[in-house]
Order: structure tokens, then sequence, then C-alpha cells
């Protein structure tokens, strides 16, 4: 068993959780955002989850949610994390942990060494921290867009709080991204599927390998 955690994110169906579960991974992610090809609904997300076999961290990713759509998910989706992938502010993070009783992972878009300088900003209210890369400013999708950026900028970062790399990650390049980074969580989603939200079994297996 590999000691460098994975998440595979945005599982739309049964198989896709077995997939995940049956390759190794620690966390699963399920999508609550419209606009991206891997939202399901609050129905799906729970049967789902009740797939889930225990020991497995699962985990309901969220942009800029309102406590409306919060109190639905975690009212019906048994949980163990809430991912915040959107503008929350600090504050908002800190009211989110505080509501839910729930760990909150916060997603930080990275472009540049200047971005860097937002993680800290999250060091006190968060569980964790999700290093993702920025994405495009005519981007749709806060992320899940497939793009990396400069690993290389992580290089000899610490932080007070457990951090996961996301952005780009394949099972080709994962590795390289773990030794450069030094990470030892990782995130993927569609770096692990066929068509957009479809994820491929032999992927999830290969990216798990390949972290091994």
């Amino acid at each position: 068993m590999t000691d460098i955690r994975v998440k595979i994110c945005g599982l739309t169906s049964v198989e896709a959780v077995a997939a995940a579960a049956d390759a190794g991974a620690r966390y699963v992610g399920f999508v609550f955002f419209p606009k991206s090809p891997r939202n399901i609904s609050v129905d799906l997300a729970a049967e789902l989850a009740a797939e889930v076999p225990p020991g497995i961290a699962k985990v309901a990713l969220v942009v800029n949610a309102d406590n409306a759509l919060l109190d639905e998910i975690t009212s019906r989706v048994p949980l163990d994390m809430l991912q915040l992938h959107g503008s929350e502010t600090p504050e908002r993070v800190a009211e989110v942990r505080a509501r839910y009783g729930l760990p909150v992972m916060k997603a930080v878009g990275i472009a540049d060494a200047a971005d860097l300088t937002r993680i800290d900003d999250y060091i006190g209210v968060a569980d964790q921290i999700l290093v993702d890369t920025k994405p495009p400013k005519e981007a749709e999708l806060p992320g899940g867009n497939g793009l990396a950026f400069d690993w290389r900028l992580l290089q000899g970062r610490h932080w007070t709080v457990p951090w996961m790399l996301a952005g780009g990650l394949t099972p080709r390049n994962v590795a390289l991204a773990a030794k450069l980074t030094g990470a030892r969580q990782v995130d993927v989603s569609s770096g692990v599927e066929s068509a957009p939200g479809v994820k491929d079994e032999g992927l999830v297996r290969d990216f798990l390998g390949a972290v091994g």
C-alpha cells in the first residue's frame, strides 16, 4: 500500500466508487456544482456514499455554496469532510467548519509564487489545504480542468496543516509531481477519465499504482 494518500474526485457511479475503493484510494469526492460534468444530485450522492467502504473519507466538493445547499447535503449524505472550492473567505471557511462540525478542506488556486501567500490566510481556519491550479480567466470550472501549475513552486514549502496536491495529475506524471513537491496527498479527477465525468477503472488503477 502506498504511503501517499490519494483522493479520486468527481465520482458519479457505483462502478466508479468501487474502482476507487478497490485501487486503494483514501478519499472519494462528490461534486455539487451544476456547471461541472461531474455534478451529481444529493439523492445520487447519498446512494454512492452508502457504497463507500469504511476507512475511506467521503468528501463533498462545493463552490461558494450557501447554507441551504450545505444543510441539504450534510443532512442527507454521510460525509467525512467538506471541500470548499470557490472564492470562500477565511471567515466563511471558519463559519462552515463551526456550523457543520466537519473538517474543511479549502482549495487555493496557484499560478505563480505570489499566489502561495494566499494559503497562509487559511491555515488557522481550514483542516486541510488543496493546492490546485488556478483556472484560466475564461474557465467555467474552478478545478477539474486538467491543467497543472509549476510544481517547483512548492519545493521546500511547509505548512502546519495537511495539504493535498491537485491540478493536471495523471498516471504518467503523478510520481514526478509528488517527488518535486514533496506531496504526501494527491487529488485527481479528469486525469483518470475516459470522458468528462466518466472514470476509467484502468486509469484509476494505474494512478494508484504510479504513486505506490
